[in-house]
């Protein structure tokens, strides 16, 4: 998709003098190849944000050529591509069937103190569309597709105007802000969302780093790399349930339970990091080191009930699909709540062949490895 001169013109205040038109139209056209459309404009101003000025214009084409296409040799490419990782693993656990005494599975489940149709949720996706204010964006489709499914509804990065619009569509909502370095901002959206009616708040951490170790700056914002007594400190600026997103490991599942956190979603951000371990991989030895001290949810690669299906029986309270469903939100808000609910059938006809009556009832020993 080539930049017309139009989105040019709305994207050059954004984006340092220093930087050339060709640059931004180069950029534009080959990430339009790889990304969703609604994503392109605020990603390639965050990426040229990374650059010092006066940084070579072949330079920075190239390693955006290499992130996008992994540009390297063909075999690590395949080999490392963690949302590759992702698929195979799921799609490498079978089910056995456990008919005898099977009855109608009920899929209703209890989180923060709320009843919901599911444990089939949205993700903490960010930047889908460009906000102004009264204005629907895809983001506010996505709300109120939770909405008419009952589902819970996780928000990702956007500024304290656009999360009002969304948590004032009536969705039970979970606000994820990102590690700003700027610490009275992270701390002023942590407070300003339970006075807009979240039910749960949190901070990702698999945001921080850039795939090239540097400290990411995202939208023009700049992340931080945080301490434990950070993360206890926002912990204790609120009230309410506090999860932390992007936890790949036992050693930082148990961290999370140090600072007091009181859930965790599984994740690796749609894979940034080449050769990561399928989050449902991980997931069963997390469950073995909290129990039941804190609450686990899951994403990454979900696209099916059968997917939710699979994290749930190793360990999981509720699942998030959210790329999955970026096609459908396009189309609009039906054809979204009809993937929801289609992904709600799938995990309903998997729980009546494996004997699984409720959200309490999932056993871990119905999977084999193929």
């Amino acid at each position: 998709m080539n930049l017309s001169e139009r989105e040019l013109k709305e994207l050059r205040p954004m984006i340092a003098s220093w930087i050339s038109d060709d640059l931004i139209r180069n950029l534009f056209s080959m990430m339009s190849e790889k990304m969703e459309p609604e994503l392109v404009g605020s990603i390639l101003i965050s990426t040229l944000k990374q650059f010092p000025k006066g940084s070579d214009e072949e330079m920075i084409l190239a390693a955006a050529r290499k992130h996008l296409y992994r540009e390297e040799d063909e075999n690590v490419k395949e080999a490392g591509d963690a949302k590759k990782i992702v698929r195979d693993y799921f799609d490498s656990l079978l089910l056995e069937m456990r008919l005898m005494g099977s009855t109608l599975p009920d899929t209703k489940t209890d989180l923060f103190n709320r009843t919901f149709s599911s444990p089939i949720m949205t993700a903490a996706l960010s930047h889908l569309g460009r906000f102004e204010k009264g204005k629907e964006t895809m983001m506010d489709v996505y709300a109120k597709s939770a909405k008419q499914t009952n589902i819970l509804h996780w928000v990702g990065m956007c500024d304290n105007d656009w999360f009002e619009q969304i948590a004032d569509l009536g969705a039970e909502t979970v606000r994820i802000v990102k590690p700003y370095a700027d610490e009275e901002k992270l701390i002023n959206q942590l407070v300003f969302a339970k006075e807009h009616k979240a039910i749960a708040v949190g901070i990702d951490i698999d945001h921080t780093f850039t795939t090239s170790g540097t400290i990411d700056v995202i939208l023009g914002e700049q992340m931080e790399a945080k301490s434990l007594e950070q993360m206890k400190r926002y912990r204790d600026a609120t009230d309410l349930p506090f999860i932390v997103k992007g936890v790949l490991s036992v050693r930082d599942a148990l961290l999370c339970k140090e600072i007091g956190a009181d859930g965790i979603v599984v994740s690796h951000h749609g894979g940034r990091l080449p050769y990561a371990v399928a989050p449902v991989s991980i997931l069963p030895d997390i469950k073995k080191a909290v129990k039941d001290e804190l609450k686990i949810f899951v994403d990454c690669g979900i696209a099916s009930g059968m997917d939710a299906y699979k994290a749930l029986a190793l360990g999981a309270d509720a699942v998030s699909v959210g790329t999955h469903l970026i096609p459908y939100l396009r189309k609009g808000e039906d054809a979204a709540i009809e993937r929801i609910e289609a992904m709600k059938r799938e995990l309903s006809g998997a729980m009546a062949y494996t004997g699984v009556r409720d959200c309490h009832s999932f056993d871990a020993s119905v999977i084999h490895r193929r």
